[in-house]
């Protein structure tokens, strides 16, 4: 069946001055984000930080203080919400299911729910690789197996914007990676995924672009690339050669650093500014084969949260 999902040259979320107060806390204070249909979107912060809350509004299962919500074009809350609603799949952080019911019957009875077709459920199960245990009561499932079944009833109804809530607690590694490439896939098709996890190293390299918040508030926006360059922070250079041949490479380096190198066992390791990366790299050609290997580190996503969220 053809996705009634309103059409709308606008970015499948948009946020604009939302907030939500809980008398003097303000839970979630003047966001304002755009997220464009077919991205793959991380959100980031502290416990505490409005994640879990943003979301419920977003979903419209609260209401926002003041602003405005538009997904897919529509209000939440408003008029048209409740034929998008049709089209957003949501997994909480917390999965809550029948015990007594199989895999299968908890998928019809979410079917049920959302007004999904029924024929879906075993089709969804297959892609999330519970199709073996679709017969079995959901209280021989383990933890893993739990959160692939609420990340399939997520799927039903072929949703065009995802909202998944810590989706890989409890999953292992394969899991993971399979979930992972599950999204990259619905991803083709132009569904929004907005996603997040404590897991900072996991969402790193599989998000297209990530929010940091704060206190409420959106700290920074932007791909992890962009966002380290905003934070500033020193690449580490560690430099494999021989120890005769250390101070030599650290004289010529000391003063594109701005500190001395620190010696190791294997030759050394180096911050440097940014900027500063190719003439680096330039100052160490004349010493050739001397120097043995060049490893260069990014600051990780766990660095630029601390740099923005402390």
């Amino acid at each position: 069946m053809a996705s009634t999902f309103p059409a709308s040259e606008s970015a499948a979320v948009s946020l604009r001055g939302v907030s939500k107060y809980y008398g003097a806390l303000h839970a979630v204070d003047g966001v304002d984000l755009d997220i464009p249909r077919g991205e793959i979107f991380g959100l980031i912060g502290h416990n505490g930080a409005g994640k879990s809350t943003l979301f419920k509004m977003m979903l419209g299962l609260i209401s926002a203080t003041q602003g405005e919500i538009l997904i897919g074009g529509a209000q939440v809350g408003g008029r048209g919400f409740r034929a998008a609603r049709r089209h957003l799949g949501y997994l909480p952080e917390n999965v809550v299911l029948y015990d007594n019911l199989s895999g299968l019957e908890t998928l019809r009875f979410f079917a049920r729910l959302k007004h999904a077709s029924p024929a879906q459920c075993q089709e969804v199960l297959d892609r999330v690789g519970l199709a073996h245990a679709g017969a079995r009561p959901v209280r021989e499932y383990s933890k893993g197996m739990r959160q692939r079944l609420g990340f399939a009833q997520a799927l039903l109804g072929a949703p065009q914007v995802l909202f998944l809530d810590e989706p890989t607690n409890g999953l292992d590694p394969q899991a993971i990676r399979d979930f992972y490439a599950t999204l990259r896939g619905l991803q083709t098709q132009g569904v929004t995924v907005i996603i997040t996890s404590h897991i900072l190293a996991e969402l790193q390299e599989r998000v297209d672009r990530l929010a940091i918040m704060a206190a409420g508030k959106i700290q920074a926006v932007g791909s992890v690339q962009a966002l380290r360059e905003q934070t500033q922070m020193p690449l580490v250079f560690e430099l494999q050669l021989q120890a005769e041949d250390a101070p030599a490479v650290a004289q010529a380096l000391a003063p594109l650093t701005g500190e001395a190198p620190e010696l190791l066992a294997t030759g050394l390791r180096l911050r440097c500014p940014r900027e500063h990366k190719m003439a680096v790299l330039a100052a160490l050609a004349p010493f050739g084969a001397r120097v043995r290997d060049v490893k260069m580190q990014e600051p990780s996503l766990e660095d630029v949260f601390f740099g923005f969220s402390d």
